[in-house]
Order: structure tokens, then sequence, then C-alpha cells
């Protein structure tokens, strides 16, 4: 059918009942791999694009004869030009080639499968996109080459560059310069600040300072803790005689709050019931933390039982919780 449509909807004909394992798209023409290495192209066909031997437009998918007995991996397709790589590393071309971008050595358009490139080796990647005319080859040396339209000028046959990855290529060479996938960004490589931040935390083989609470220990750095606290970064001042000390004893509040302050500064978590939630709200009074306070109104608001509703409340009011 030649209507437009809005949502997705099955391509029944034909190749309905076939797995795909490659797909590609030209500017106004569809190309598709099934799990066989057959071929099958559709939509607009006045370059050759769908590599039939012939112009006809087709509404639904026809096979490309012409590689009978070819087993393709791959295609991919330009503005109206078509590329399909076997399963030997061999690459077919066919289509436009107003530009060189079939890689003949000519412009001349070709409308069935030819085989070009042999003369650099074995391929395993090409590229191209249908927002430009430019072919893009990887050879198993991980050589990549170029030809079509490059900066205004037509380059006819593969030619080698000095990059080692496709994108580079459309990023140089093409006009407009889009890239031929979208490049994937590791965001998880190597371990983030905070994670570093979180392993430090009562670390004893980094830490230098150690704070005791009734005798049991936090290890802590003084640079995270002026950073983030201004209670130390007054107390470590060069006059004050806390700043020269490995060890520092604090028994204001619990242990268990004292480390769940000393962990927030280093992970802006808490983690704690409600009711050490209250004595947390305490500290964070006495060191005017005013973002560590909403946090734990938060959890005590969130943490309001029958049994503790009482005395949670009593606490709020004495701390001007809201």
């Amino acid at each position: 059918m030649s209507t437009n449509q809005s949502i997705p909807r099955k391509v029944n004909s034909i190749i309905g009942t076939k797995r795909a394992i490659s797909i590609a798209c030209g500017q106004t023409s569809s190309v598709a791999v099934l799990e066989n290495g057959e071929v099958y192209g559709w939509g607009f066909n006045g370059n050759g694009q769908l590599g039939l031997g012939n112009n006809v437009n087709q509404l639904n998918p026809c096979r490309v004869l012409n590689l009978q007995g070819i087993v393709i991996t791959k295609v991919v397709c330009g503005y109206a030009h078509t590329m399909a790589l076997s399963d030997v590393g061999a690459l077919y071309v066919w289509g436009a080639n107003t530009y060189g971008q079939l890689g003949t050595g000519n412009r001349s358009n070709v409308s069935a499968p030819v085989h070009v490139a042999s003369e650099i080796g074995r391929i395993v990647d090409v590229a191209a996109t249908h927002y430009n005319h430019i072919s893009t080859a990887m050879t198993q040396n991980s050589k990549v080459y170029m030809w079509g339209q490059c900066r205004g000028q037509n380059v006819k046959s593969p030619t080698e560059t000095p990059f080692t990855s496709l994108h580079d290529v459309f990023a140089c060479f093409a006009t407009p310069s889009v890239m031929w996938k979208p490049m994937g960004v590791d965001l998880d490589s190597g371990e983030k600040v905070t994670d570093s931040l979180k392993t430090a935390f009562d670390n004893p083989s980094s830490s230098d300072l150690t704070i005791t609470v009734k005798g049991t220990p936090i290890h802590v750095h003084k640079a995270v803790l002026k950073i983030r606290c201004q209670y130390f970064r007054s107390m470590f001042q060069d006059h004050w005689e806390e700043d020269s000390r490995s060890v520092l004893e604090m028994d204001q509040f619990s242990y268990v709050v004292y480390h769940a302050f000393l962990q927030y500064l280093y992970t802006d978590e808490v983690n704690l019931p409600p009711e050490s939630a209250l004595e947390l709200l305490d500290l964070a009074n006495a060191y005017c933390e005013i973002p560590l306070k909403r946090r734990c109104e938060q959890i005590i608001k969130h943490g309001i039982t029958i049994e503790n509703a009482a005395m949670l409340y009593s606490t709020a009011i004495a701390y001007e919780a809201k």
C-alpha cells in the first residue's frame, strides 16, 4: 500500500513470517536482510536503490535476485544508494552514484548489486546514512576507508583515511556532519566521584582524622569535613588546636548519630529510623546544617505511627520543625 502510516505496522507481505537480522532506510526506500542471508527492498526505486535491476517503485518487499548464493549479514543505506556486506567480508553496492558513493570508480548509477572494494581486503563493517552521500568501510586490519561526497569533492573509489572509527569519517568529511548511528557514551567507565567518596568514608587506609565516640572510632578526612560543613571548617583553622590533631573525641551525641552525620557529609544520604532521626535533627540544629535538618524532618514525617506520634510531635515543636 502507498498510504502513509502514523503508527507502526507489521510488514506482512512476502517477508512477514520471516525473521530480519538487519534493516536500513534510505531517504525514500527500505531494505532488509533475513536470517538466511536474503535481501529484500521496497519503496522508491528511481535510482535503482532497491537492487532489482530496474527503476520500478515497489509497494511490497522484493528479493534482490542478483545476490542469490551470497549470504548477506548487514545492509546500510545512504540517501539513495545501498551497501550490503556478506559473511565473507565482500561488499556489494547499488543505487545512486552521482558523487561516487558506490565506489565503482565512476559516477554512473547501478540498479543491480556489483562487487566493489575487493582490493582493500576483507571488510568487517560498513556505514552510510540517508542524510548524505558518503560511504565508509572498515577492514579486518582496522583500516578505515571512505568514498562519495567529501567536502564538495567526489571520491569515486575507496580511499584510506587516518581514522580508526567510522564515526570520524562522518564527523570530518560528511555534509551535513551527521553520524551514521547514535554515538554511545560509556558513563559507567571508571569509578564515579560519588562512589569514591562512599568508599573513602570510615576507611582507615586513607583517613587523616579519627573521630571517637565513647571509644568507637570513625575514620574521616579533614578536607572533606571542611568542604562540606561550616562547623568543621571553623574547627580546623590554623589557630585552633583541633587542626593539628589526628584523633578527636566527640560525645555530645550518640555514635549512631555521629556516624550517620559524617556519612551524610560523604554521600548526601541519611539512613536512620525516625527515632534516631530525632537526635540527628538535634545535631543538625546545633551545627546549623539546614539541608540536613530538612532531610530529618522528612524522615520523621514519613515515619510517624500511632505509637510514636506524640513523641515525634513534641520533639518537632522543640526543634521548630514544620
